[in-house]
């Protein structure tokens, strides 16, 4: 089996099936309803109601509603939409999003740096599993984005007290260790031949496989697990590449590994964008974004 066909089987099952990149909508307001989620009453109460906090503390918390996802990772998406919109202040980065994919049916938290001690992953967690989960579920979207914004903004104030862990944190576990059991398989099998390839296909598998490292060990084993794995596989894969691609002993090996794998082989792609569209709440003169960052802080779920 060489190269070129694992290469081919994974472009087409990770790439040229999800070609499609889902458009960052236009930032509006706080409350950004483009999937037709919630009520005209409900997104006016959560539009004042943001704008009080911000105006108190500088705080920028935003909520998107999109359609559907479109084949992207919601983690991945999430981070795009931050980084675009720029929420939360430049000196503190004090900025929260609030982002629900309706058919999807995936919820996430995604948290600014300044306020990761305030809204740490578990808590993120408990907020989407005990406020926001039980509400979507009953079909009451209404009561599940009101529940999620009013708990996170206790939890910036100190005065969210998170419940137990419901009986649904059990699938949660299993549902973290089959992504695990999957992720091991299907990327540690490519990260294995990213390794022992030379010439052009290793180094363009290695550049590949980067937004995948970067992605889902986030997603299972939380932020800080998530950027040790990232740091492993850029700096481990990366300067055993270098090892094997520059040193007399490291391309000797190189040559018995690609002599067992066969030959080598490159290839590209090209990606086309989409958008999507809906509404907003009123938010006086406009709004923006105050140029905040984020570092992958916060949680997901589903209903």
């Amino acid at each position: 089996m060489t190269i070129r066909f694992f290469l081919c089987f994974f472009y087409f099952a990770f790439v040229a099936l999800p070609a499609q990149t889902l458009e960052v909508p236009f930032l509006a307001a706080r409350v950004n309803d483009t999937a037709g989620m919630l009520s005209s009453a409900t997104i006016e109460e959560l539009e004042q109601t943001l704008k009080t906090h911000e105006d108190s503390t500088s705080n920028q918390v935003v909520v998107l509603t999109i359609a559907g996802l479109q084949g992207e990772v919601l983690e991945e998406f999430s981070l795009r939409v931050v980084e675009t919109w720029k929420i939360g202040q430049a000196d503190n980065d004090n900025g929260v999003l609030l982002l629900i994919a309706r058919d999807d049916r995936a919820v996430r938290i995604e948290v600014g740096s300044g306020l990761e001690g305030d809204l740490p992953d578990i808590t993120c967690g408990r907020i989407i599993r005990n406020e926001i989960v039980p509400r979507f579920r009953d079909g009451d979207f209404d009561g599940g984005v009101r529940n999620g914004v009013h708990a996170i903004l206790a939890a910036i104030q100190g005065a969210y007290v998170a419940s137990d862990e419901p009986a649904s944190s059990e699938l949660d576990w299993k549902g973290r260790l089959l992504m695990l059991f999957v992720f091991s398989v299907v990327v540690g099998m490519f990260t294995y031949i990213c390794a022992v390839s030379e010439g052009f296909s290793g180094w363009f598998l290695y550049f590949f496989l980067i937004p995948f490292w970067f992605a889902f060990p986030l997603v299972i084993l939380g932020t800080r697990g998530g950027m040790a794995a990232f740091g492993a596989y850029l700096f481990g894969i990366g300067g055993l590449k270098l090892w094997l691609s520059f040193s007399p002993k490291g391309k000797a090996q190189q040559k018995k590994w690609s002599k067992k794998w066969g030959g080598s082989t490159g290839g590209g792609w090209r990606s086309s964008a989409g958008g999507s569209s809906g509404r907003s709440g009123s938010s006086g003169g406009g709004f923006s974004g105050g140029g905040g960052s984020f570092s992958g802080g916060g949680a997901s779920g589903g209903w």
